[in-house]
């Protein structure tokens, strides 16, 4: 199985970050963490996202607050898919990072989850590596059951107190 890289532009960005890896502990999924910064590591930044399909990885998911250029930067060195994580912030709430993720130029596309939105990138880049995984595909499908089934305990348990 190819493996998920998991970048922060900072380790401020790691509480967040971490709901991504637990997700991708659930499946396993096999990730590597690493901190890198679009502005301050450039160079370093284009040589992991340029050696990145052949050192294995299938997907990269960058998470980024303010300006978020990281997961840009990171889809403009590679074409493998890249999902962003816009990280909140005390000044604009992550709209600024939300905002940077997803206005793209044709060519370079990154998806973007919501801001601090990381299980749902960790679910993305599952759904993308089990195009080609059918045992991860039905670790999926397991997990949207058991949410279906959870919504149904509710929901009967609501009706039964009236």
């Amino acid at each position: 199985m190819k493996k998920i890289a998991i970048i922060m532009g900072s380790d401020s960005d790691m509480a967040i970050v971490a709901g991504a890896a637990a997700k991708l502990d659930e499946f396993s999924i096999p990730y590597e963490m690493r901190i890198m910064s679009a502005h301050r590591t450039p160079a370093a930044v284009a040589r992991f996202a340029q050696d990145a399909f052949d050192n294995g990885y299938g997907v990269i998911i960058a998470a980024a607050g303010k300006a978020a250029h990281l997961a840009g930067v990171i889809a403009s060195h590679t074409v493998l898919p890249v999902i962003a994580i816009p990280i909140s912030s005390p000044a604009l709430g992550g709209l600024d990072a939300l905002l940077a993720s997803v206005q793209m130029p044709s060519g370079i596309p990154v998806a973007t989850v919501a801001i601090d939105g990381a299980a749902n990138a960790a679910i993305l880049a599952a759904e993308i590596l089990a195009l080609s995984d059918e045992s991860l595909r039905a670790k999926l499908l397991a997990m949207r059951l058991d949410m279906e089934r959870a919504v149904l305990a509710k929901d009967g348990a609501l009706r039964r107190d009236d």
